[in-house]
């Protein structure tokens, strides 16, 4: 096997905390960029008052998870990129990058046209009231439609994040987030004499934002080792590549999306709470989603980094990364609850004014928050499990997390607790999580490298 160049394999080598420095920085850019997004949506929504501001609420666990399945994507074209990088084989990453953009790209156009379909089914088995309905629908049907370009960005991360390239993949973000932050509040509650479209704003400035985040990630893949070339699908074997990509992005995609779907769950449980424990559950997640930026950053970029020096053999290395990873989701996860637990009714008035939605917002923040370090350690590991070819793994794993650790956590103490027991549920599955992951990974990096045989 021939050495791979610098430029194509360059985490191989060199310090490993150095390494986690340059791909989580500006992993954590570009993820807390993309999580503002949710923090502006929901600051706007707010503004027009209580029930759109629950309808978000019921929305968010569905966008989640579909973007999770798209995230699972670009997590099996980093995974295939990073490990042929590692291999030394630039022509095989080459052919797997640009099957992987193609992938993406079809998957984006089949699942937009699954949630344009199915918004009534799926939201009335979320429980979500008829009068909330219209405002559901408002956002949904332009969210489907632009939906293809969020898996076209993932296609082109993946390909970027498997290269070790994070700032580049965190520009990309960026523009995203950029284009949200200038066209919300225009949308959604007007300015310079436009009126807004109110929820509905929200979806039209995400779709545009995907758009503009496409054009960035096709000029910035101009200049990496692996650009866009169609072309060189004539030379690839399609059903190699597919079953390379979809034996990590499939058990990913639904790994990633059983969290969101359990959080749908969850959302339907406390609907019987009140419109206001719906409110401050699902205000209070997009303050979580972003509080947990870096642990989320850390996930995306530890799978270049292990995936490389695992596919090149160097297992030592590997295990390296993952002890400074852990180490880092205990100590943030930590400092984190403690801040949320000390000011929860602070955060929650930038959300709203109402005296019920405050109190459940704090209520959440006082339980959930002791879950972030264990959440961070279930991503991590999942990106970690992913980048060694063990994606089922983590499926397994998060399945036991939410259907039988959450769920039943939240059915049998709902009755008694109320919403205290689903925002209790959720800290026994994150929980869960920590100790699965710190299982798993040991036992998944004690095993041998494969032996690697060619592919197209």
């Amino acid at each position: 096997m021939t050495s791979p160049a610098p430029s194509t394999a360059r985490l191989i080598t060199g310090s490993i905390p150095r390494h986690l420095v340059s791909q989580t920085l500006p992993a954590v850019i570009g993820v807390a960029a993309i999580m503002s997004v949710g923090i502006i949506d929901a600051y706007f929504i707010g503004q027009l008052g209580s029930a759109p501001l629950a309808a978000i609420s019921f929305i968010f666990p569905v966008t989640v998870a579909s973007t999770s399945l798209g995230v699972g994507v670009m997590v099996g074209i980093n995974s295939v990129v990073a490990r042929a990088l590692g291999e030394g084989d630039l022509a095989k990453a080459a052919r797997r990058a640009n099957f992987g953009i193609a992938f993406a790209c079809l998957c984006g156009i089949a699942m937009g046209l699954a949630l344009g379909l199915l918004i009534d089914p799926i939201f009335s088995l979320m429980n979500a009231p008829d009068h909330l309905m219209p405002l559901i629908r408002a956002y949904m049907a332009p969210f489907a439609m632009g939906f293809p370009l969020s898996l076209a960005i993932m296609g082109f991360n993946g390909v970027l994040r498997g290269q070790g390239e994070a700032r580049r993949t965190s520009t990309v973000s960026i523009t995203y987030a950029a284009g949200n932050w200038v066209l919300n509040p225009i949308l959604i509650t007007g300015a310079f004499g436009f009126e807004g479209f109110g929820i509905a704003g929200s979806a039209y400035a995400t779709a545009i934002g995907w758009g503009i985040g496409v054009v960035t990630a096709l000029w910035l893949l101009r200049g990496t080792s692996l650009p866009l070339d169609l072309a060189s699908l004539r030379d690839c074997d399609l059903l190699d590549s597919a079953r390379a990509i979809i034996r990590v992005g499939l058990p990913a995609a639904f790994s990633n999306a059983i969290n969101p779907f359990g959080l749908a769950i969850l959302t339907a449980l406390i609907a019987g709470q009140g419109e206001a424990a719906v409110a401050g559950f699902g205000a209070a997640g997009r303050l979580q989603s972003f509080v947990i930026v870096p642990l989320l950053g850390l996930s995306g970029a530890i799978g270049a980094i292990v995936g490389q020096n695992w596919g090149a053999g160097q297992q030592a290395r590997a295990r390296e990364a993952v002890r400074y990873a852990f180490g880092f989701c205990i100590i943030w996860g930590l400092a984190v609850a403690i801040a949320m637990m000390a000011a929860g009714e602070t955060f929650a008035r930038v959300f709203t004014n109402d005296p019920k939605v405050i109190v459940e917002f704090d209520l959440y923040l006082k339980i959930a928050a002791w879950g972030y370090a264990g959440f961070g350690l279930l991503i991590v590991g999942n990106g970690i499990m992913n980048a060694v070819d063990r994606a089922s793994f983590a499926l397994g794993q998060s399945v036991v997390r939410v259907f039988l650790v959450m769920l039943p956590v939240a059915l049998l103490l709902r009755p008694a607790m109320g919403s205290a027991a689903i925002y209790g549920a959720e800290l026994a599955a994150n929980l869960f999580g920590a100790v699965s992951a710190l299982l798993l990974v040991r036992h998944v990096l004690a095993r041998p490298t494969p032996a690697t045989a060619p592919a197209r």
